[in-house]
């Protein structure tokens, strides 16, 4: 087992931004719950307390035994995670004069402490929170302060207990990751030693073990995440690996056929299974975007499942599960509240008797992809924009129709040919076209025509959790709206989408 963090969760929105800076040090971590940690273990180097959106001086505030972690191990308490140490060493924690959001300087660095070691006076620093620290214990040491906050960071004199009011790990902490690296690396002593190639050869060698000679069935969807799974396991069992890609006839133009062929150059024991008919029938008529998503869920597991039992003796089923699945599936207030479907973490009917083996469980999206780039997988697969599970059913407003499916095919595959040709396509996270249930009156040629408006949508992002729209050149733009009005019938209007995410959602279903 590697060395590693533990971050407990006090329900921070941050809470996996910290994870991501910890794992950029190649230093491995692990989140929990406040209320849900494991026991300590001896690959357990050190602790970091997470913010909250609580305050300390709440009658039912989130808490733990902290007699558990201080003076044994060396522990970061950020925002929340400060105040709790402070206010549970009976220090004072008081509401803030004014709500402190938004940027900060540090000022009286104590450059000494290693926790300080090569920041700079002025470093700007990002605050959020309600409550302040306005009086510590006689053992506590200040190490920062700014101009509306006396103890910015602190240190408690007889152990390496530290705590900070501000956020390291949003990038508006200028020197946040030297902060942090201090921390993992100088006091923790961690050896930077977690990388893509130490986590392949880890994983195929425990999977090696705990799958032995059995038959995996995964399906595959020619994105991510089931590829650099696939890739893992074919590694580690070989032809043992049975997997299956259903065309549900909601793909991209001619994807099942391009999908299936970049399978057979990577030497995976890949099925191509032919469903449309299926999928088709299932949404006929619904129009409820969770309709759609939980019908499309259904027929995919009929499928798999019949596809699964015709390979006999199966053991396992493997999925292309990631952290922030299994972060979301154990956060501190459960779940959080459907906003739209998603597989579940595990989550298998009764009937599917089958053992599930998850190789990414651990890893973050922008991992996979370096774990991608170790087993020589395609740019072509790893640089892929995510799409959705249930495909261009969610792209499609209102019900779902073999012709709908074509016309948005043939706009898609316009809009991401050009910004492949035009290089834009890996300046951008995400991409696609929507179908509208809207008619406008346009002109083509002499005639007065009625036809579909589409909308054209393509943000940046770093994992999907915000986005803002693409500012994708005006000409640029002009040339897809002409190209799709002049070779798509039924298409006489375009529109770009300039929504960002929040208040919109990437997908328009």
């Amino acid at each position: 087992m590697p060395e590693k963090i533990l971050i407990l969760d006090f329900g921070s929105q941050y809470t996996q931004l910290i994870a991501r800076r910890v794992r950029e040090l190649n230093v491995y971590c692990e989140i929990y719950p406040y209320n849900n940690v494991p026991a300590l273990t001896d690959e357990v180097k050190g602790v970091i307390l997470s913010g909250s959106p609580c305050s300390v001086r709440d009658a039912e505030h989130p808490t733990i035994d902290l007699a558990q972690y201080l003076g044994k191990l060396p522990v970061l308490g950020v925002c929340y995670g400060a105040q709790l140490i402070a206010h549970e060493s009976n220090g004072e924690v008081t509401p803030s004069t004014i709500r402190e959001y938004g940027r900060a300087r540090l000022s009286e660095l104590h450059t000494a402490n290693r926790l300080m070691k090569e920041l700079t006076p002025g470093s700007v620093v990002w605050m959020s929170h309600g409550d302040t620290i306005k009086e510590v214990p006689d053992n506590f040491e200040i190490l920062a302060s700014t101009d509306t906050v006396r103890v910015a960071a602190y240190k408690l004199r007889d152990q390496e207990t530290y705590g900070i009011q501000f956020h390291p790990e949003v990038t508006h902490s200028d020197e946040g990751k030297t902060l942090l690296r201090n921390f993992v690396v100088h006091i923790c002593r961690c050896m930077q030693d977690w990388t893509s190639e130490q986590f392949v050869d880890a994983t195929v060698a425990e999977l090696k073990q705990q799958l032995g000679n059995d038959k995996v069935v995964l399906g595959l969807s020619g994105g991510v995440d089931s590829s650099v799974a696939a890739m893992l396991i074919h590694h580690a069992i070989g032809k043992n690996l049975y997997c299956i890609f259903v065309d549900n006839g909601l793909l991209r133009k001619d994807e099942f056929a391009n999908v299936l062929d970049s399978y057979k150059h990577m030497g995976l024991n890949v099925k191509g299974v032919d469903a449309k008919s299926k999928f088709y029938d299932a949404l006929a008529g619904l129009t409820d975007p969770e309709a759609k998503r939980k019908a499309i869920g259904r027929v995919f597991i009929e499928v798999f499942d019949e596809e699964a039992h015709k390979i006999e003796d199966v053991k396992w089923l493997a999925q292309g599960t990631i952290y922030p699945d299994v972060i979301e599936s154990l956060s501190v207030k459960g779940p959080s509240a459907t906003i739209k479907s998603h597989h579940n973490v595990g989550g298998l009917p009764d009937f599917m008797k089958l053992k599930v083996v998850e190789p990414l469980k651990t890893l973050f999206k922008d991992e996979v992809r370096l774990v991608g780039k170790t087993l020589h997988i395609d740019d072509a697969i790893l640089g892929r924009h995510p799409f959705p599970g249930p495909g261009l059913a969610i792209r499609i407003l209102g019900d779902i129709t073999p012709e709908k499916v074509q016309i948005l095919q043939q706009v898609d595959h316009i809009f991401i040919s050009n910004l492949k040709k035009s290089g834009l396509y890996d300046e951008v996270w995400q991409a696609g076209a929507i179908l509208t249930p809207v008619q406008s009156v346009g002109v083509m040629g002499d005639e007065r025509t009625y036809e579909n408006v589409v909308a054209l949508r393509a943000v940046t992002s770093i994992d999907g959790m915000t986005a803002d729209w693409s500012r994708l050149p005006y000409e640029f733009l002009a040339d897809v709206s002409n190209e799709i009005i002049n070779k798509v019938k039924g298409v006489n209007r375009v529109v770009y989408d300039i929504s960002s995410k929040p208040p919109a959602t990437i997908e328009w279903e």
